[in-house]
């Protein structure tokens, strides 16, 4: 893919400050003051925080949204072939000249100060929300929520919390009770939370740290509840302040996207100011789009380079609970359709990646493991195959996808079958750039 100018100064943010993390909130208050302040001048913000689920909420409540006629600004990270794809006004990605100038803008005002990427493109961000008119804005943390860059908005519309697992260890502990009370920092006085699907012991933390907050909870089982369908494709329903039996199933594949729309509908009946009627939750909820979340790729030159009943599936999860997810999904598929599973798998040093890998161990009859283009954090595919050999799998090194492919050629021709690629987000938005 041919470099963008925005690359460029993209490439110069980044350099201002030595670490790519480094949370805190003065900061951010620091760029924004020397913006302006935008971040008070956008429109209604739902805040979405979480380990897994986030980026799906998001979809769900945007298509939703949109459905019932809203204009949507929405912000998300990381992106998986372009930076644009963070920032959405009104339903369209910002373009390429708009984010030059909003780039070159928060640079020049910036002044060189030390800031992190992360920091100085949400700021960015804020800047593009404030400056174009919508009803709403949908906002995702990028790590935990207390500290986060996104957590400067003083009363947001509704705040929601998705369920919460072990990931960013090393920002965040290895105590999933201390990772929630950081994702809680989200929560505001006065500002509803939805609280999704969670463990008891996090559940039991988010309701006790809200009720010091003074925030209402609006919690799965105890305030709504919803009964998937036997099937991903199955109807299903939702109990909350009103009961929707009936409901066609999401349009997101994977048994773990019933928990997910639900939780976006009881985001939607706790949302004030907004009539979103059934009509616009069951068009969302048939019509939500978002990449690399258990897609099937089905053209493409990957896709043509494969035997013709090879089904292809994308997956950026990385850690425990998005393998619990995969496996979950992949066993629902095979319990219509058994096909033996083949998997290509690369994964960040940073993540738990043999808890994700022993997930999969089940349902994979030959897997590869690879690098992952020019991340430097990457897992190598030779410490990557001895892991995942430590989480029971028949798997080998490749270094690059086309020598993965060729590999597991032979074991794909034989038969109708199904390929995996997963292990990252980074690794998923070089296959979607790959593959066009």
């Amino acid at each position: 893919m041919r470099p963008l100018p925005s690359d460029a100064i993209l490439q110069r943010l980044m350099a201002l400050h030595p670490k790519v993390i480094d949370l805190s909130l003065d900061r951010m208050m620091d760029i924004l003051d020397k913006l302006g302040n935008p971040h008070l001048s956008v429109p209604p913000v739902i805040h979405v925080a979480g380990t897994n689920g986030k980026g799906s909420l998001l979809a769900y409540l945007r298509a939703i949204l949109e459905a019932a006629g809203y204009s949507v600004h929405v912000y998300t990270s990381p992106h998986l072939v372009r930076f644009n794809e963070r920032i959405v006004l009104n339903g369209e990605v910002i373009s390429d000249p708009e984010l030059i100038d909003l780039f070159a803008f928060c640079e020049e005002r910036n002044g060189g100060t030390p800031i992190t990427y992360f920091e100085i493109t949400t700021a960015a961000a804020f800047k593009a929300f404030a400056d174009n008119p919508a009803d709403v804005l949908l906002l995702e943390t990028g790590l935990g929520g207390r500290l986060d860059a996104t957590n400067v908005i003083p009363k947001p519309a509704l705040t929601a919390i998705t369920p919460v697992s072990k990931d960013h260890e090393q920002f965040l502990g290895s105590d999933v009770t201390g990772i929630a009370l950081e994702k809680a920092g989200i929560m505001k006085p006065g500002v509803p939370v939805v609280l999704g699907p969670q463990q008891d012991a996090v559940m039991k933390t988010l309701i006790e740290r809200a009720g010091v907050v003074g925030a209402p909870v609006h919690a799965h089982e105890r305030d709504w509840d919803f009964t998937p369908g036997t099937g991903a494709s199955d109807e299903w329903a939702y109990s909350g302040l009103k009961a929707l039996e009936g409901l066609p199933p999401p349009s997101l594949f994977g048994t773990h996207q019933f928990a997910n729309a639900a939780t976006a509908i009881a985001c939607a009946e706790k949302l004030d100011g907004f009539t979103l009627s059934r009509k616009a939750i069951e068009a969302g909820i048939q019509s939500t789009v978002w990449p690399a979340r258990m897609q099937r790729l089905t053209k493409g030159p990957l896709i043509r380079q494969l035997p013709p009943e090879v089904e292809v599936w994308l997956d950026g999860g990385h850690n425990e609970a998005a393998g619990r997810q995969i496996a979950e999904s992949f066993r629902a598929l095979n319990k219509d359709d058994d096909k033996p599973t083949y998997l290509v798998c690369g994964m960040m040093n940073t993540k738990d990646q043999i808890s994700f890998l022993r997930h999969l161990q089940p349902l994979v009859s030959r897997a590869f493991a690879m690098s992952i283009p020019g991340e430097e954090a990457t897992t190598t595919a030779e410490e990557l195959a001895q892991i995942g050999r430590n989480a029971g799998l028949d798997i080998g090194e490749a270094a690059s996808l086309p020598e993965a492919v060729d590999s597991l050629f032979p074991f794909m021709a034989r038969q109708p079958c199904r390929l995996l690629i997963a292990g990252s987000l980074y690794l998923a938005g070089t296959i979607l750039r790959e593959n066009g």
